[in-house]
């Protein structure tokens, strides 16, 4: 019960200190509150952003591996010169790897490329046309809100047919049903047989909304696809690790490449983890930097709590006489004046705590980025408003409590 009694008394001091003195305690507070409003944002900005990244890390398939030309590097030096003269994927290797992979679920080849496309007048410049293998849905699956996706027989013989974006259907289309339309890209006339969910962009601005599919071999047709830079997509099947895929898969490439034994691999086979490493030494040089920043703003506002309680202490000091010559204890005097220490920092804290959700709020109407602030932030900022003011207080209330009741009574203070 007497717990309860100096938690009771120890808030109404608080709030009496920020109604008494309205001025002083609220330009001290906004130390406090500046300083829980750095170290919260920061931490919401900086999970929000990771978390936005790794859905487009995500999206990609952490299951997927992708056999390339060029490995990749997040920072660091990049020999390029070593990777430059190295041959690019081909069909060849991606029969290579249907044929003889155990591990893998299915695999595809994938080329991109710009175009105009044409619908009667109504056309869009620079649209990603994407040339496929068949196995591209399920690579790297998308759903479809109309038609449907290539057949074999379709695929195989390169017939003139594409599976569009849901952007593309609007503004090339425009409110009509693209489904049987033919369009033009490359000069020649290809039907649309699906479209494609609207799905909108990720954090890196990726979208199949603005994309068109076509079948690699009615590409071959038009494009010159040796020149170009193409990727073979392999999923793993279930159960099965990437590391376990990636040693079969380097077997398998190096007896397509004939390589000798001592000769290094000329292909890449890259994964998602690689970025997601990158990621997590930039996110922690980051929360580093972010934390030392908001350390120095807590510091001032610890400094600003540390001086109401030393100016609490001698406002009060006949009513601690008075405690303390009716059998207070040095602990309850002790307790009171800390817990009022904390009472305060906590209200400066949750102020800076409303802050930071209206900042949430405002960031994403403004800026289209999605912030959450998670329940983890708001417990960081009032466990650490806490602690400032217990560390603020502890000074202020030991003095409190070693007063000689005799003298504190017969102070003017």
């Amino acid at each position: 019960m007497i717990v309860i009694r100096l938690i009771r008394e120890s808030f109404i001091f608080a709030l009496q200190q920020l109604v008494v003195n309205k001025t002083r305690t609220t330009l001290t507070l906004l130390g406090i509150t500046i300083g829980i409003f750095c170290i919260i944002s920061i931490y919401t900005v900086f999970d929000s952003m990771e978390s936005n990244i790794r859905k487009g890390i995500e999206s990609l398939g952490d299951n997927v591996l992708f056999v390339q030309k060029w490995p990749w590097a997040m920072g660091g030096d990049y020999p390029w010169w070593k990777y430059l003269n190295r041959p690019e994927p081909t069909m060849d290797d991606l029969k290579a790897i249907d044929r003889r992979s155990l591990l893998a679920e299915a695999s595809s080849l994938f080329v991109g490329t710009s175009r105009t496309i044409k619908y009667h007048n109504n056309s869009i410049e620079n649209t990603n046309i994407l040339a496929v293998s068949q196995d591209y849905s399920r690579t790297m699956p998308f759903d479809l809100s109309e038609g449907r996706y290539f057949t074999p027989t379709e695929s195989k013989s390169g017939r003139p047919v594409a599976v569009i974006g849901s952007e593309i259907a609007e503004n090339l289309f425009q409110g009509i049903d693209p489904i049987g339309r033919r369009m033009k890209i490359f000069g020649r006339k290809v039907e649309v047989i699906g479209v494609m969910t609207k799905e909108g962009e990720d954090f890196f601005g990726n979208t199949s909304d603005d994309q068109v599919i076509i079948p690699i071999n009615f590409a071959r047709n038009v494009l010159s696809i040796r020149k170009m830079s193409t990727t073979i997509l392999v999923r793993a099947r279930p159960n099965i690790s990437n590391e376990q895929l990636i040693d079969e898969l380097t077997g398998i490439l190096r007896s397509e490449h004939k390589l000798k034994p001592a000769e290094e691999n000329d292909f890449a086979i890259n994964e998602t983890d690689i970025i997601n490493k990158g990621f997590d030494q930039l996110f922690g040089v980051i929360a580093v930097v972010g934390f030392i920043i908001s350390v120095f703003s807590l510091l001032v506002g610890g400094f600003g709590i540390a001086n109401i309680m030393f100016v609490s202490v001698r406002e009060r000091i006949n009513i601690i006489g008075i405690q303390k010559s009716l059998g207070a204890k040095r602990y309850f005097i002790l307790l009171q004046f800390l817990f009022e220490a904390m009472f305060l920092a906590m209200i400066g804290g949750l102020i800076g705590i409303i802050f930071v959700f209206i900042l949430s709020l405002a960031g994403e109407s403004l800026f289209d980025m999605e912030l959450t602030l998670t329940l983890q932030n708001i417990m960081i900022g009032v466990i650490v408003s806490s602690l400032i003011g217990l560390l603020s207080g502890i000074i202020p209330s030991y003095m409190a409590s070693r007063l000689d009741p005799v003298e504190a009574i017969r102070s003017n203070a």
